[in-house]
């Protein structure tokens, strides 16, 4: 029986009136308990008292007071608000669940996921409206906590550092046991962001879960927690990104922000169902390094004259380019630092968006729903922009686009993925671009990788003799005259990592760009239009005097800035005489002939 139809039974309701009612009931998106209500048929009191008959479920009042921070945190605060229900209090081994529309299908599956989630057995009571709302006004408080987490912990851990030290270990267990995952969580971003870490992985494996930042391009493990805790601590990330925590089937994105030593820091969040659970991958954007500037990422010379000329130009396209994690997207946010002015409509179509700019209009794809590079960068150009910086040319309609986009009077900046800049019109051509195009449309092409910096308070400053040095002169021979003759041939040196406690003991801090930058000339038109194979784009290169990112590298080898096994890591050379294994042996040898 219907609450309408007690209603009309009990001599509250005449039948004229419930018919209105019911009408109104089916044609708005509210319930009928709510209905009654609102209209002021029925007290709220009555209403789910009629109704905790109906369905045989206790009506229970509970003072908020009673209901603890520690067991709201077992139903999210987005689940309660959706789903009409509340966790009340514990009691004997089953947790007490007040629900508002316990009728309701939907949300007996997300309670009884939530019990599978969190391993607990619960218990239903009806609740009104009102004692509904009550509850959940005090997930306020419960935000604050989880909010001033970081700052809490602050003092506990002001004076460590990254490393997986047998303290922090023991300190990790003793929380796992002791304190909420808020302060897990908390504690696992706070060591991330002061490391100076860029990404953090959350990763079930065998019987454990391992957590490993990111450290200046290699991921290094941190701590291993107890596998027991990897839904809770999954299910506390995706709360605060803003995901379904009930879906584990399909990969999520999402982001969040917070506070860390007084700095907001931006979080990007990707979650991906693995055989043993789901894993989660933070990416750390620090406010602190967004204004980046050419020096900042290493761009010095040749390179950089040539870099600030091409932005000067209203049009054309400049493309930076080399694998996934090389530094691409920073280089262009640099380009946007310098462009972005007052008089210009700036415009970008990124996946996802990084950084936020002020003055920058900056969209966001959404494959999902067919909003694709290709597609914003259609809607882009309707908005009379001036610059258009589009995240990744993926596909040949993208590059056509962004290729009409620099004809008709657009700067372009974009990403490619080749190995390195002279690849870039090659691929292009792959892509469908007609040839006689790229001549009026393509400034530069920028390849570039990003190689550690060495610590600036341990490197060991050593004399390079026998095979290390020749090796140096031998990847120099081709640089321009000037730059060759600025080298000390006698006295040649180089710095070695060494490692102390301000770098973790890697020998290692930050890291840097090393490039190279082919220009658009009349000599390299005439091969696009004729033969634009790789060959003949590097003869062209050569007479351009272009600094190839390895001899970029072994310039900051002599500058101090990084180490030479670092450089013939990052840029093997390609040529087919020479082998990666045989440099590795190079390399072998040159440590031992190296002299202090």
């Amino acid at each position: 029986m219907t609450l309408i139809q007690q209603l009309i039974k009990k001599g509250i309701l005449d039948k004229t009136r419930a018919s209105a009612l019911e009408y109104e009931i089916k044609t708005s998106d509210e319930k009928e308990e709510e209905v009654i209500i609102k209209k002021g048929i029925a007290s709220e009191e009555l209403v789910f008292e009629l109704k905790s008959k109906n369905l045989n479920i206790p009506l229970k009042i509970i003072d908020v007071e009673d209901v603890s921070l520690s067991i709201l945190e077992t139903i999210p605060e987005e689940s309660s608000r959706y789903y009409r229900m509340v966790p009340l209090k514990k009691r004997d081994d089953f947790l007490e669940i007040g629900m508002v529309f316990p009728e309701d299908i939907k949300a007996r599956e997300a309670l009884e996921f939530l019990a599978r989630q969190n391993h607990f057995k619960y218990k239903i009571f009806l609740i009104t409206l009102t004692n509904f709302n009550k509850i959940l006004r005090k997930y306020r408080t419960l935000r604050k906590e989880v909010t001033g987490a970081l700052e809490e912990l602050e003092t506990e851990l002001k004076d460590e550092g990254v490393g997986a030290t047998a303290t922090k270990e023991a300190e990790f267990k003793r929380m796992v046991e002791d304190a909420p995952i808020s302060k897990v969580v908390a504690v696992i971003l706070k060591h991330a962001v002061e490391g100076g870490a860029s990404d953090v992985h959350i990763e079930p494996i065998k019987g454990k879960v391992r957590v490993r930042f990111r450290l200046d391009g290699v991921l290094h493990s941190s701590i291993f927690l107890p596998f027991k805790v990897l839904p809770s601590v999954v299910a506390r990330i995706k709360i605060l990104a803003v995901l379904k925590i009930d879906e584990t089937r399909v990969p999520q994105d999402g982001r969040f922000s917070t506070k860390v030593k007084g700095r907001v820091v931006d979080f990007r969040v990707s979650t991906l169902p693995t055989v043993l659970g789901e894993k989660i991958v933070i990416r750390i954007l620090d406010p602190s390094q967004r204004k980046i500037t050419f020096k900042d990422l290493g761009m010095t010379g040749r390179n950089l004259k040539i870099l600030e000329k091409a932005i000067k130009n209203p049009f054309g396209m400049i493309l930076s380019t080399g694998p996934t994690g090389s530094g691409k997207t920073t280089s262009l946010y640099a380009i946007l630092g310098v462009l972005n002015q007052e008089g210009v409509n700036i415009m970008t179509l990124e996946d996802p968006v990084e950084y936020i700019i002020g003055g920058v209009n900056q969209s966001q794809v959404r494959p999902e729903i067919d909003y694709g590079f290709a597609s914003g960068l259609r809607h882009m150009v309707r908005q009379d922009p001036d610059i258009l910086m589009v995240g990744e040319i993926r596909d040949s309609e993208t590059a056509s686009l962004a290729i009409h986009a620099a004809l008709t009077g657009h700067l372009v900046l974009s990403t490619l993925h080749t190995t390195n800049a002279l690849g870039v019109i090659p691929r292009l051509i792959d892509m469908g671009i007609d040839k006689f195009l790229l001549p009026f449309t393509l400034n530069v092409a920028i390849g570039q990788r990003l190689a550690r910096k060495l610590c600036p308070y341990c490197k060991k400053k050593v004399k390079a003799t026998g095979k290390t040095k020749s090796l140096i002169l031998e990847e120099l021979k081709d640089i321009p005259l000037d730059m060759r003759n600025g080298i000390n041939k006698v006295e040649m040196y180089v710095h070695q990592p060494v490692g102390c406690k301000k770098c973790n003991q890697t020998g290692y801090a930050g890291r840097i760009g090393v490039f190279e930058i082919l220009k658009m000339t009349d000599g390299l038109a005439q091969i696009i239009l004729k033969e634009p194979s790789e060959i003949e784009i590097q003869k062209e290169a050569k007479k351009q005097k272009m600094i190839t990112m390895r001899e970029d590298g072994i310039l900051k080898v002599l500058d101090g800035l990084t180490s030479l096994e670092e450089i013939l890591r990052i840029c093997p050379r390609t040529s087919a005489n020479t082998s990666v294994e045989k440099q590795q042996s190079n390399i072998n040898i040159n440590k031992e002939e190296i002299q202090i």
